[in-house]
């Protein structure tokens, strides 16, 4: 299976996955078409020898598969632009947010919808990625699907019912990550760590501590921790300032917050 991929908005996130598929071999840059209305974008693209469409209209017409790769905002009018080209094509909509039901009520009966939940480390290959799949999905669609997104990381297929939440945590989780990064280094600056020390030092603390977890070094992170802290030591009394400071119920606040805020934006939108 070979299937064609045209992406609908070429920005970080199409970057990210059409780097991917090249780098992987998945798919070769004859079978991949993109239209932005950035020029820039769209030299970009023809830089790495995509196929660049001259509209949404054209894109949607070439591809197997159609990656509506645009912010929310702009799912309506492009929708509106491709409804009549996509009758048998897959749509996946990367768009936060927006549910399904509501994506099938803006195209043809009968269109294959999937919907896809991708995160920023996709960007090095090391992206986490949820799937869910409308009624009219077949087995055999979500093949090329998967391994789209396999090409930049991990992948899960999980009811739609838990996307929002996907989009709290691994989608926004990045952001997050990124903000205790910052404020480490900081910590390391202000005991007197030169800041490139600092960074290196903080970067390293997180990818050491991610890599422990991935390969099953002790199982919960509770027990990790655990391990590290000493009675009475200098991880303990760090660890009582964070708990002082409520910052692990600000990690769960925020994840909350985030997946709130996805729903918010699925109630609101309209194709109009």
């Amino acid at each position: 299976m070979n299937p064609s991929i045209a992406f609908l908005g070429a920005g970080a996130m199409a970057e990210a996955l059409v780097k991917g598929l090249l780098r992987s071999g998945v798919c070769l840059p004859d079978r991949i078409f993109v239209f932005d209305p950035s020029e820039t974008r769209r030299h970009l693209m023809r830089a790495q020898g995509i196929q660049v469409a001259n509209s949404n209209q054209e894109a949607a017409q070439w591809g197997d598969i159609v990656v509506l790769c645009v912010k929310p905002p702009v799912v309506g009018s492009v929708l509106r632009e491709i409804r009549n080209d996509v009758r048998d094509k897959t749509v996946l909509s990367v768009a936060a947010g927006i549910p399904i039901a509501r994506l099938s009520a803006a195209l043809p009966e009968g269109t294959k919808i999937v919907r896809a939940m991708p995160n920023a480390p996709a960007l090095a290959a090391a992206g986490a990625t949820a799937l869910s799949e409308g009624r009219h999905v077949h087995p055999d669609d979500m093949i090329g699907v998967k391994a789209l997104f396999e090409a930049v990381g991990r992948v899960w297929v999980v009811p739609e019912s838990l996307l929002d939440a996907v989009t709290g945590l691994s989608g926004s989780g990045p952001a997050f990550v990124f903000l205790a990064i910052e404020a480490m280094v900081e910590g390391g600056v202000k005991c007197g760590l030169p800041r490139e020390l600092s960074s290196a030092l903080t970067l390293q603390t997180f990818m050491g501590a991610a890599a422990m977890l991935a390969q099953g070094e002790g199982g919960h992170p509770a027990v990790l921790k655990d391990r590290v802290t000493s009675p009475g030591g200098t991880t303990t009394w760090g660890l009582y300032q964070l708990e002082t400071a409520g910052v692990r119920a600000a990690f769960i606040s925020a994840v909350e917050a985030a997946a709130k805020r996805a729903q918010e934006i699925g109630k609101d939108w309209a194709c109009t």
